[in-house]
């Protein structure tokens, strides 16, 4: 159940990106941005040595982000507001970074940490159940079955064993989020065109992402607490960017 669940929403990343964003796939470009979009993340694909992605655009505030299956069937969104308020240079830089998390294999190492965390928390809570039922029914004779003590210790373990868990793979789409700044920098050639790309997002208001694709963003919202954020500060990803050059 951990595993599978994990492993049939990367399966369906795309399929559901797609839906949740209203994204379109740019079969044929139909304008000079929609063209350069394409050139420019056939270049860095070829660059990483990854297939070319599926390449999409959808309206809404300044984002974008890069899901699939695995490094050769993926998809690269770009937001309308992106495109918009920032320069070529800046663009590029971003779609570079969404470039890199699929060279890196993101998608697939999320839902592998997302999966071994899920099957935890399931395995353990239904343990922890099991025990606390057997010793309330300790002397009480033989019952067939749980009792309402297993049901209540697991729907209670499931709640904060997830939370826990939540935290693992947050810290995890951190760590990714300063691999793909890494990665941008090195397609780019430079670290400075990712850094001006991330100081232009943090003066903007985040384009909101659905949940299923929220960690695949170039920028998140920050969580209530650090630890529950799927996206390091930004100025945090500029200082580290900035001590590479």
């Amino acid at each position: 159940m951990g595993f599978g669940g994990a492993f049939l929403s990367l399966w369906m990343s795309k399929t559901i990106a797609k839906w949740s964003t209203g994204a379109r796939v740019i079969d044929t470009p139909a304008n000079s941005s929609e063209l350069w979009l394409v050139d420019s993340v056939r270049r860095f694909a070829d660059k990483a040595g990854v297939a070319m992605p599926e390449v999409a655009i959808y309206e809404g505030e300044p984002n974008a982000f890069a899901t699939g299956a695995s490094r050769n069937s993926s998809l690269v969104a770009v937001s309308t507001g992106l495109l918009q308020s920032m320069t070529r240079s800046e663009a590029e830089a971003v779609i570079a970074h969404e470039v890199a998390h699929i060279a890196n294999g993101d998608m697939v190492t999320l839902t592998l940490i997302q999966g071994v965390v899920n099957t935890f928390v399931i395995f353990i809570a239904r343990v922890v159940g099991w025990l606390v039922d057997s010793l309330l029914r300790r002397g009480g004779g033989e019952e067939s079955g749980p009792g309402i003590g297993y049901t209540i210790t697991v729907v209670v373990c499931d709640i904060v064993f997830g939370i826990l868990a939540s935290i693992i793979v947050m810290y995890f789409s951190r760590q990714r989020e300063f691999r793909a700044d890494a990665g941008a920098a090195q397609l780019m050639g430079s670290p400075r065109p990712m850094a001006a790309a991330l100081r232009r997002l943090g003066g903007m208001e985040a384009g909101e992402l659905p949940q299923n694709v929220a960690t695949a963003g170039i920028n998140g919202h920050p969580g209530w607490m650090a630890l529950f954020s799927s996206h390091p500060p930004i100025e945090e990803r500029i200082a580290v960017l900035e001590s590479r050059s």
